[in-house]
C-alpha cells in the first residue's frame, strides 16, 4: 500500500482528495494548520463530513484517526514548522507528497503579502527539502492558473509565457515551479505541478466567485460584478479536478522528471452567463452592482487541457449547470457551519 501526505487536507481540494485517496486503498495522511483565512468551521465541517475526522479530537501535532477511513488519519500542523515536518516525513516514509497548502487568493495577496512568502515560499521550500531528504519519489503539487498573468492568447497552454505575473500569489506559485523543476534536477525526484482553473463545488472557499454569488442571490443582496462583466472563467467542478489529480497521483513517473500540467474544464464561461445560469438553478434572479476591473485579476482564464488528456487520460464531464444543481444542495445545508 502506497502512502501518501497530502497538505492542506483541510481545504477544499485537499478534503476531497484525501477521501478519494483513502477510497483507492492508499495510506492517507492529512496535514492542515486550519488558518483563519476563512471561517475554520467550514474546514472542520469539511473534515468530519467528507473525511471522517472529529474537532474535538483534532490537536496539534498529533495524529487522529478517521472514524470513516482505517487508512487515513489527519494531523493539525503548519507545514513552515520544520522540525515537525522532519520528524513526520522520517516516521512516515512517504512514497508521494501531494502538496495543496497555501496561501490562497489574488486580491488578499495585496494587502497580506507576507503570509504568501512564509506559507507559498518558505512553506514550499520545507516540502522539497523533506522530499529530497527523505527519498520520496513524487511530489505533486498546487500552481495554478494566475501564472498566465494577463496572456490575451487562449486558450492558455503550458508552452505559453509565465514571466509576467500581476499579482504576487501568482508570482509565488510561479517560482513554486521553478523551485520544483531545480530540485527534480538537482535531487533526482519527480515533481508535477498542476495549474486549477476556477474549482467550484459543494465545500468551496467562501472567498470564491461562485459561493460568494450564490450567497448573495439567496440572501436578497447585490453580486458586484467586476470589469463590467467582461470576464470570462474556465469553471471546472470539484469531481472533475480530483478525478485529474488521482490520475496523475495513481500513474507513477517511468522517469524522474518535472512538469507542470494545465487542468480545467477547457470551455471557458462569460461570467453572465455563469450568472444567468445559477439564477437558473436557484430559481431567484439577482440583483447586481458593475464594477471596474480589480487589482491582480485577469480577464480571462482557459485551459487547454490536451497535455494532461494525452499524457493521463483526463476528460472533465461536468457541466456548469449539473455542477451547480450539487452545489445549491449542499448550499441549503450551509448554516449548520456557519
Amino acid at each position: 500500500m502506497k502512502k501518501v501526505l497530502v497538505t492542506g487536507s483541510a481545504g477544499f481540494i485537499g478534503s476531497f482528495l484525501t477521501k478519494v485517496l483513502a477510497e483507492n486503498g492508499y495510506d492517507v495522511v492529512g496535514i492542515d494548520n486550519i488558518n483563519h483565512y476563512y471561517d475554520v468551521n467550514l474546514k472542520y465541517g469539511r473534515l468530519r463530513e467528507i473525511c471522517g475526522i472529529e474537532k474535538e479530537e483534532i490537536s496539534e501535532n498529533k495524529a487522529c484517526k478517521s472514524h470513516v477511513f482505517d487508512n487515513l488519519k489527519f494531523i493539525k500542523a503548519d507545514i513552515n514548522d520544520r522540525e515537525f515536518l522532519n520528524r513526520l516525513f522520517d516516521t512516515e516514509k512517504f512514497d508521494i507528497v501531494c502538496n495543496l497548502a497555501a496561501q490562497a487568493g489574488v486580491r488578499y495577496s495585496i494587502e497580506n503579502p507576507f503570509s504568501y512568502a512564509d506559507s507559498n515560499l518558505m512553506g514550499f521550500l520545507t516540502i522539497l527539502e523533506c522530499c529530497r531528504n527523505y527519498k520520496v519519489g513524487h511530489l505533486v503539487y498546487a500552481s495554478s492558473s494566475s501564472v498566465y498573468g494577463m496572456n490575451d492568447k487562449t486558450p492558455f497552454s503550458e508552452d505559453d509565457k509565465t514571466d509576467s505575473p500581476v499579482s504576487l500569489y501568482a508570482a509565488t506559485k510561479k517560482a513554486n515551479e521553478l523551485m520544483a523543476n531545480a530540485y527534480s534536477s538537482l535531487y533526482k525526484f519527480s515533481t508535477t505541478g498542476l495549474r486549477f482553473f476556477t474549482v467550484y463545488g459543494p465545500w468551496g472557499r467562501p472567498d470564491m466567485a461562485p459561493f460568494i454569488f450564490m450567497k448573495a442571490i439567496l440572501n436578497g443582496k447585490p453580486i458586484h460584478i467586476f470589469n463590467n462583466g467582461n470576464m470570462r472563467r474556465d469553471f471546472t467542478y470539484i469531481s472533475d479536478i480530483i478525478n485529474g489529480v488521482l490520475d496523475v497521483i495513481k500513474k507513477e513517473p517511468e522517469n524522474v522528471r518535472s512538469e507542470v500540467y494545465n487542468i480545467g474544464h477547457g470551455a471557458p464561461v462569460e461570467l453572465m452567463d455563469f450568472i444567468k445560469c445559477m439564477e437558473k438553478v436557484l430559481n431567484v434572479k439577482g440583483a447586481y452592482i458593475y464594477e471596474g476591473m480589480k487589482a491582480g485579476d485577469v480577464t480571462c482564464t482557459y485551459a487547454d487541457t490536451t497535455k494532461l488528456e494525452k499524457d493521463y487520460g483526463y476528460s472533465p464531464k461536468t457541466s456548469v449547470e449539473d455542477g451547480l444543481d450539487e452545489m445549491y444542495l449542499w448550499f441549503k445545508n450551509i448554516n449548520k457551519f456557519d
